[in-house]
């Protein structure tokens, strides 16, 4: 039953869960106020940015929207005299500065549907409250046996999911929740497996599955009618939080911060590792595992949400694991999604960054090991343990569960190809993610290491050693270029390699006669002494040479010369006019 019209075609679904990161980059005072232009990125492509303008005033309304979270954030104060001065603009800019990059490096807080219409109005600037409250009442026009008791605002951490306290008309003492969701960009099922998955839903059984009483979706999105459970999530029994509050109010800042006891680790840890080896056995794609989406029902955990990959909608933790290039699977996903999930039952908490460098002590040896296989810096870089293999450690191995229940999940073939297919999609989209971000990470380091001030002053030292030695180079080269121009062979007027009373050599030019040369004198006694070193004159022992030749074969020629070897010239006069 479709209860929304038809989608346009070209429809583009945006992915929430992209961090958006904000730098500003300059502030213009106006006559009574001051403005500061914020830079704002998706992603990590450049290509993906835009600028938006806030005055502090604005900055002052994000942080009242915010202040139900209960954290402290740091938001500069007011000022009503001297707020125009140029030093203290500037000191407020580095103070809002800080404040943007508390918030947008808080996981949930950088999902709150005020940050992302403060700073990116452009996509976010639809009332989905309003949208899901008409299509909810379109929905009802056809299935008059629900009405609405009460809207549950914000008790989810999707912008584009809404929630309602329902009840049916013929048990007016049992409570229902109504979920509506937009779809997402991993919504790869053609409409037809898409409807047929979505009905499917409502046969499911499973004693760790948490039961639909009604779904429908349309092209657009989807609704699905579960009970309500008064005592709430697993998330809910962590924190010591009322299920109706506002997701801020009751995850952001917690009172009180105790982990579980460890048999409670155990048997709900074993629970969750079970009905997830189940779905992966029977090809149906998850990825949605976190505290909130599990179900308590006395001591049974019941997993929640399985639409969500259905629609395409994109993980909680995707932020997390699209930093890790093994992390590539669906089955890899729930694997990584499961360790926040211990690390919370652990801790009370949530860790502050992933990978974890160090685990705080547990109640068990055997607890630290399993997170450290799939949380450690070692492990996402590695790869994930399977869920097969999780079951078999100390902490899961040895626990017994009582299942009374027999699971009812049927897929038919042709749609097991479907889901198949859809699967291999959202891992070649994650993977492509994945790559860019790779991409990135490398060309920052880079930009990093090359800007250090340790580079920096390599760089210094190494052109001072170029600068040297191409001036040693020069001046070596002009050194040979004078000296070969000093031995040169000719009539020139000196010869600075020689000694006065060494010969001129004869001059080959033309047919001229050579003349004898009278011999050299005898060597200078030893006792003489040596000529001071000059630039022209070397003062080395090595024997001279004139025009590469060694001096005493110069001397042997010119000794040894006799004219009559000779050959006679023969020429050819024509100087002689000629007669034609």
């Amino acid at each position: 039953m479709a209860f929304m019209e038809k989608p346009a075609s070209n429809k583009l679904f945006l992915d929430d869960t992209v961090p958006l990161t904000a730098v500003i980059e300059a502030s213009q005072s106006l006559q009574s106020h001051t403005e500061y232009i914020i830079r704002i990125q998706r992603g990590v492509s450049m290509e993906n940015s835009w600028q938006i303008v806030r005055r502090y005033s604005d900055f002052d309304l994000l942080n009242n929207s915010l202040q139900i979270s209960g954290l402290s954030l740091p938001l500069p104060p007011k000022k009503l005299i001297g707020n125009m001065d140029r030093e203290f603009i500037a000191e407020r800019q580095k103070g809002l500065q800080n404040y943007l990059n508390v918030i947008t490096s808080n996981h949930i807080l950088s999902n709150h549907e005020t940050v992302k219409k403060f700073l990116d109005p452009n996509n976010y600037s639809a009332n989905y409250t309003e949208i899901a409250l008409q299509q909810v009442s379109m929905f009802f026009r056809s299935e008059p046996k629900f009405e609405v008791v009460e809207p549950l605002k914000d008790i989810g951490w999707r912008l584009r999911k809404r929630y309602f306290l329902m009840k049916c008309k013929n048990q007016p003492k049992e409570y229902l929740v109504l979920s509506w969701a937009d779809l997402g960009p991993d919504k790869y099922l053609q409409d037809k497996d898409f409807q047929c998955a979505i009905k499917l839903l409502q046969s499911w059984s499973h004693p760790n599955i948490y039961r639909v009483t009604f779904a429908t979706a349309s092209e657009l999105s989807a609704l699905i009618i579960r009970p309500f459970n008064e005592k709430g999530t697993l998330k809910d029994l962590i924190y010591k939080a009322k299920p109706k509050d506002p997701f801020l109010k009751k995850y952001c800042n917690p009172r009180k911060i105790q982990g579980l006891e460890l048999q409670q680790i155990k048997t709900f840890g074993r629970q969750i590792l079970e009905v997830l080896k189940f779905l992966q056995d029977r090809g149906f794609p998850y990825g949605h595992l976190h505290a909130s989406n599990v179900m308590l029902e006395g001591e049974t955990c019941r997993l929640m949400d399985l639409e969500n990959s259905l629609l395409g909608l994109p993980s909680f933790y995707r932020s997390y694991f699209s930093q890790f290039r093994k992390i590539n699977t669906l089955e890899s996903i729930d694997v990584h999604c499961f360790g926040h999930l211990l690390y919370e039952m652990t801790y009370g908490r949530p860790p502050d960054s992933v990978p974890v460098d160090q685990f705080p002590p547990a109640p068990s040896l055997s607890v630290v090991s399993v997170l450290e296989s799939i949380l450690s810096c070692e492990a996402c870089k590695s790869g994930m343990p399977s869920v097969s293999q999780l079951l078999q450690t100390p902490l899961f191995s040895d626990v017994t569960l009582m299942n009374t229940e027999k699971p009812q999940f049927k897929i038919p073939s042709k749609l097991k190809e479907a889901l198949k297919t859809a699967k291999e999609c959202m891992e070649k989209r994650l993977a492509e993610e994945q790559k860019l971000i790779y991409q990135h990470r490398r060309l920052t380091r880079a930009q990093s290491h090359h800007g250090s001030e340790e580079e920096k002053k390599k760089r210094k030292i190494l052109a001072r050693k170029k600068s040297k030695r191409t001036n040693y180079d020069s001046g070596e080269e002009q050194s040979i270029k004078c000296n070969n121009s000093n031995n040169s062979a000719g009539s020139g007027t000196s010869s600075p390699l020689t000694s006065p009373s060494s010969p001129t050599p004869p001059s080959t030019t033309g047919n001229s006669t050579f003349q004898i040369p009278a011999p050299p004198p005898p060597p200078p006694p030893p006792a003489a002494p040596l000529l001071p070193p000059s630039k022209d004159v070397p003062t080395e022992s090595a024997p001279i040479s004139v025009n590469g030749t060694d001096r005493g074969a110069l001397l042997s020629s010119i000794k040894n010369f006799r004219k009559g070897a000779l050959k006679k010239a023969e020429t050819n006069d024509h100087s002689a006019p000629r007669t034609s």
